[in-house]
């Protein structure tokens, strides 16, 4: 175990240089409180860069903006790859101080009420720890796909990049959900014969890029904002909902899409494996080359002590805030206080929240510490 007393202090330290990450980085500038950004990535962004090739944000541009720097552009929809480059700017735009490669291994409480923050090369004793990974950054793939012949190539949506990657013949996409259209509409469009399975859960009435949206953007921003929120007994029975995945609708590529790009829709589930092809609840079995698993991810805080995680693996946080281990803060979970804890654009209110606290945290006297080891 790293001795805390070797080890780099720092007021606050913030894990992960994600847009969540940025904004608490930005607010906690304003109010004067030092803060260290660390990010296990290569460069800030980059984990927009390592999405598919192709994916498009499904909110307007403007409405993606972090606090302070507007997301500027020529289209109204902007890429993966342009709101990675806007985060990097972000960042260098307001000095903010982040350490990238700096992957952390484990955050621990030490005997003084302090928080240990270790990274495989040093570690970092901090009042207070911001935990900005997100909710969800582990790949869930279902236990019996390595049942299917190894013949046939599997690729998470986190790995798959364009239909360079896929093998001559037929595609699966395993859930349709927004990721597992927009891939199944790619591969069809490709020249792949392709299936998608799984029941979809509603979709937008009206294209994305049509005057339609830009009238109804204003209505569901307010929505996500000011009513699907804990404040309100919608946004509190909404809330389970949107963690467990069951609520998101088609956006950008929805049904109409599917059916002209060719993909052949099965409501039945993928279930299984017989003679190392997939299965699917009715029945079917299905001669492809390739399986897509679009069945999203899981979240994992394990590397925090003590564990901070309810029966479902959430933090028992109130706000992004563990009232229970003063100094441990959350950003960017899922529906955190509101729907909007998960836009891009949504994430400045809760670090303004969460910086305001910490500010308030960091200017009130603390105990002395006395030497020790971690305990």
């Amino acid at each position: 175990m790293t001795d805390s007393w070797d080890a780099e202090r720092v007021d606050t330290a913030i894990v992960g240089a994600g847009q969540a990450g940025l904004a608490t980085a930005y607010y906690l500038k304003l109010a004067g409180v030092e803060c260290l950004v660390l990010d296990g990535h290569n460069r800030v962004g980059d984990q927009w860069r390592e999405r598919w090739d192709s994916l498009m944000l499904n909110t307007p541009r403007h409405r993606n903006s972090l606090p302070g720097l507007a997301f500027t552009g020529s289209s109204d929809f902007a890429s993966a790859g342009e709101l990675a480059d806007y985060l990097k700017g972000y960042a260098r735009h307001f000095d903010i101080a982040v350490r990238t490669r700096a992957a952390v291994l484990g955050i621990d409480r030490v005997d003084t009420g302090q928080w240990r923050v270790t990274c495989a090369d040093r570690s970092y004793l901090a009042s207070n720890v911001v935990v900005a990974t997100g909710g969800e950054r582990h790949p869930r793939i279902p236990d019996f796909a390595d049942q299917l012949d190894p013949g046939i190539r599997q690729l998470h949506s986190s790995a798959y990049r364009n239909p360079g990657q896929l093998l001559p013949g037929g595609v699966l996409v395993v859930g349709a959900g927004q990721s597992g259209a927009d891939l199944a509409a790619e591969c069809a469009r490709s020249g792949h014969e392709t299936w998608l399975s799984g029941r979809i859960k509603g979709e937008v009435p009206f294209a994305i890029d049509t005057w339609m949206s830009k009238l109804a953007f204003p209505v569901l921003w307010f929505l996500a904002n000011h009513v699907l929120t804990e404040r309100t007994p919608i946004g509190r029975k909404v809330k389970p909902a949107v963690r467990s995945g069951s609520t998101a609708p088609l956006v950008r590529v929805r049904r109409v899409d599917l059916d002209k790009a060719g993909v052949r829709r099965v409501e039945a589930r993928t279930v299984g494996v017989r003679d190392g092809r997939p299965l699917l609840g009715d029945g079917q079995v299905l001669d492809v080359s390739n399986v897509l698993w679009c069945t999203g991810f899981g979240q994992d805080f394990s590397i925090i002590h003590p564990p901070v995680t309810d029966e479902q693996g959430w933090p028992t946080d109130t706000g992004g805030i563990m009232t229970e281990l003063p100094g441990l803060y959350f950003m960017g979970l899922l529906f955190q206080r509101g729907f909007y804890s998960m836009l891009i654009g949504g994430v400045g209110r809760d670090a303004k929240y969460i910086a305001g606290h910490i500010a308030a945290r960091s200017a009130a006297p603390r105990p002395v510490p006395t030497a020790g080891r971690a305990g």
